[in-house]
């Protein structure tokens, strides 16, 4: 008879039993990373004003800061299930959290805004496994009927970064350093590491499956060079021919990944798996969602700061009822599933989200912190809703084979969506920005949130295409 696996180790086709102690010490653990990136992530958005005067650098300008990172967790995602076929989930997740702290770590050093987007760089190749990782052992583990209800509350546990980050933000800019807002990352990577070797199980895979070298090299240009071409676009010192130049080569490998994505049988993202309709909407109402809202944290600090006079400690604080109102409607998210089902459900809230940005269009420089607050509350509701319920989507129509992969592609799509949705803020701001002055500031944030609106709107006919009345549950046993 053969031998045994090891407790330790589960082949691809295996679905452990955790007991309940063990259970919660997994959930606690991703829980951990997600509230890393959450924290890293609002912290920054409150302190960009200050970081960039201290950096002698324009407010818009640091959107490079923004995007590098979460560029590279698109990027890198994508070889997290390879990573974890050959090293298993225990030693991919403990490395992701050893680099994200260094990346941390550097960025608390930067003394250039070159030197800190490097830096973020290097985060982002930690961060990159947090959330794929996570997500893909919840989906091996945890029974189907209790998939949202696990992932509602690592969400919950991981937004509380975002409770902390917006209000600890203001208090270390405004009262000792912005380079404190990064190393406060190290302490929880470091508790995070510490856990990881007790709670981690050590999934793995096909071991003599080969990494896509070709196809992420495809990948990660032509993200790359699509985001570089859209940051050229308010630049008066590019050159048309350069930015032609960025969007053609862009277009040239993506096409290019596409040919081949269908040629391999292990490519770095699996786009037979489009053919799925759960699948492709899912992915496709991420996209749009995410390009209208990823790039509202920096919009709103910006108005408050830059246009209203706040100081980072008032401008942190408006940013906990968004937060709250997240964090109050993932319980929600369970129940409204079960009676409305994906379809209706996605597409009202789309709908919803869509008058909230039309709402935030009509603040002014002297609108009242109480009404500025209650409609961050309301968008923070209603977007927690409509995030737990796209990450799950993906997994409905899916055989357990495709966790890791289905992990991978959900993870890549909502950052790269997230990068373009902050340059794609940024950009609109820059280019309704009719002067330097704080009311001009305002006037850009009206008419940055109206078009940001409308690219909403295009995610709800994205979830109408969903089959009526809509499924409910993820990960329907085959």
């Amino acid at each position: 008879m053969p031998a045994s696996p090891s407790p330790a180790f589960q082949t691809a086709t295996e679905s452990p039993s955790l007991p309940d102690a063990a259970l919660r010490r997994l959930l606690w653990l991703i829980a951990a990373g997600f509230f890393m990136q959450s924290l890293d992530t609002t912290i920054v958005n409150t302190a960009v004003p200050a970081m960039a005067e201290a950096l002698k650098v324009s407010p818009l300008d640091m959107r490079g800061a923004l995007t590098s990172y979460v560029l590279t967790l698109a990027i890198f995602i994508p070889a997290s299930p390879w990573l974890c076929n050959h090293f298993g989930t225990r030693q991919v997740f403990a490395g992701a959290l050893a680099i994200f702290s260094l990346g941390s770590l550097l960025c608390g050093c930067a003394t250039s805004l070159t030197g800190l987007i490097l830096a973020r760089i290097v985060q982002g190749l930690g961060g990159a496994a947090l959330m794929p990782v996570g997500r893909y052992v919840l989906a091996r583990t945890v029974d189907r009927k209790d998939f949202v209800r696990s992932m509602s509350m690592v969400a919950t546990v991981g937004l509380l970064g975002s409770v902390i980050g917006p209000l600890l933000g203001g208090l270390l800019v405004q009262f000792a350093h912005w380079r404190w807002i990064f190393l406060i990352n190290i302490p929880v990577g470091m508790a995070g590491y510490w856990l990881n070797r007790r709670a981690m199980p050590d999934y793995r895979g096909d071991r003599g499956e080969r990494f896509d070298l070709s196809g992420f090299v495809l990948f990660a240009s032509a993200s790359a060079l699509l985001l570089y071409a859209s940051e050229q676009l308010t630049d008066h010192r590019a050159s048309a021919t350069a930015l032609s130049a960025s969007l053609l080569t862009a277009l040239l490998c993506g096409t290019l990944y596409v040919w081949h994505g269908r040629r391999i049988e292990h490519p770095v993202a699996d786009l037979r798996l489009l053919k799925l309709p759960t699948v492709r909407i899912s992915l496709a109402g991420n996209l749009f969602t995410r390009l209208g809202v990823s790039g509202m944290y920096l919009l709103v600090v910006i108005y408050l700061q830059v246009g209203c006079g706040w100081s980072p400690l008032q401008a942190g604080l408006m940013m906990l009822p968004q937060a709250a109102g997240s964090i109050a409607a993932k319980w929600m998210v369970a129940p409204l599933l079960d009676r409305l089902g994906y379809r209706r459900l996605l597409t009202g809230n789309a709908l919803c989200v869509v008058l909230i940005l039309l709402g935030f269009g009509l603040l002014g420089s002297s609108t009242s912190a109480w009404v500025i607050g209650s409609l961050m509350f309301v968008y923070g509701a209603f977007m927690g809703v409509q995030y737990t319920s796209m990450n799950t989507l993906i997994y409905v129509d899916l055989d357990r084979r495709h966790a890791a992969m289905a992990s991978s592609m959900a993870s890549t799509a909502q950052y790269l969506s997230m990068s373009f949705g902050i340059a794609a803020a940024s950009v609109l701001m820059s280019l309704y920005l009719p002067g330097a002055a704080a009311a001009a500031y305002v006037v850009a944030f009206h008419w940055t949130v109206l078009t940001l609106a409308a690219l909403t709107l295009l995610s709800a006919g994205i979830f109408r295409q969903l089959a009526a009345p809509g499924v409910s549950l993820p990960l329907r046993g085959r």
